[in-house]
């Protein structure tokens, strides 16, 4: 019986990392976790974080390949970006090296493009420049924004637009991906050698969507022909960034490090850097796929 592709896994228990092990059929999966789970049939659960050196033994132990998802993308303390996603993809590196793992898939961000403007854009961008200088088999993936169920982050949008109204940057646009096509993506990766480049996928549609079309999809998703989506300058963002601070402290979704990329006009993947469509192209429009993601949420009791 031929053995089973192992891949080892950070951010298992996050949005995209419970994605990719939902996916994960017959693959063996060795996973990182902070706390306890629940038996899973294929998936050893291996505790500890990026900082524990003994946990990345273990969990690159016997890997033919490490998707990296995890990192830290929103603190009020922006010193804290580069320990998690700088240090921490630093040490997985090591550890990969060490169990002589072949082959990393590292999970990025388009913010990675622009690192002048965010403090978690700069970080990204450093753990990229760790990724293709450790002389491993090597890609990375830059999504843009990655929304379906579960996840917390967009879901501030769809919630704005059930009530009518969504508030934007100032105008620019944006690609979009769903996670599903994402963990599709980053599961036909780690079994692809020799593919030492860097992709920005997405739902597929041409010069992505400007804010206003995504705000109103957003609308449609949720039941509302129309919402109003004014366009909101940098200078009251930035307050809106304080007053959340205020309000929901270290859980604040609007951070003045956030403001700083979400003011910057174009967050479209390029068109070179989109994966080949003989290798993997995506499966859900955006527009199916915001109206399963408003109907998760309203079954949920979310919305």
């Amino acid at each position: 019986m031929a053995k089973l592709f192992t891949f080892a896994i950070t951010g298992a228990t996050g949005f995209v990392g419970s994605a990719v092990i939902d996916a994960s059929g017959d693959y063996d999966v060795r996973a990182l976790t902070r706390r306890d789970q629940q038996a899973r049939d294929g998936v050893t659960w291996v505790q500890g974080t990026l900082d524990d050196t003994q946990a990345l033994a273990s969990l690159c132990e016997g890997a033919d390949a490490v998707i990296h998802i995890a990192g830290l993308t929103n603190t009020p303390d922006i010193a804290e970006f580069e320990v998690a996603n700088v240090t921490g993809t630093a040490n997985l590196i090591a550890a990969a090296k060490a169990a002589k793992v072949k082959r990393l898939v590292f999970v990025s961000s388009l913010s990675a493009r622009e690192p002048q403007l965010s403090a978690y854009g700069a970080s990204k961008a450093k753990a990229e420049e760790l990724v293709q200088a450790s002389h491993l088999d090597w890609t990375i993936v830059r999504p843009p924004a990655v929304y379906g169920p579960r996840d917390v982050d967009m879901f501030e949008l769809f919630r704005s637009a059930k009530m009518g109204i969504v508030p934007l940057p100032p105008r620019g646009a944006t690609s979009i991906i769903h996670v599903d096509d994402l963990a599709v993506l980053l599961l036909a990766l780690a079994e692809q050698r020799g593919m030492n480049r860097i992709f920005e996928p997405d739902d597929g549609r041409e010069g992505g969507w400007s804010h206003q079309e995504l705000a109103q999809a957003i609308g449609r998703a949720v039941g509302k022909r129309s919402v109003f989506a004014p366009h909101l300058p940098k200078g009251v963002l930035s307050l809106a960034a304080s007053a959340d601070r205020l309000l929901r402290g270290d859980k604040a979704k609007l951070t003045a490090d956030r403001v700083g990329y979400m003011c910057h006009p174009n967050w479209v993947v390029r068109s070179d850097r989109r994966p080949q469509a003989g290798f993997w192209q995506p499966q859900i429009s955006g527009e199916d796929g915001l109206k399963g993601t408003a109907d998760w949420y309203a079954r949920e009791g979310w919305l």
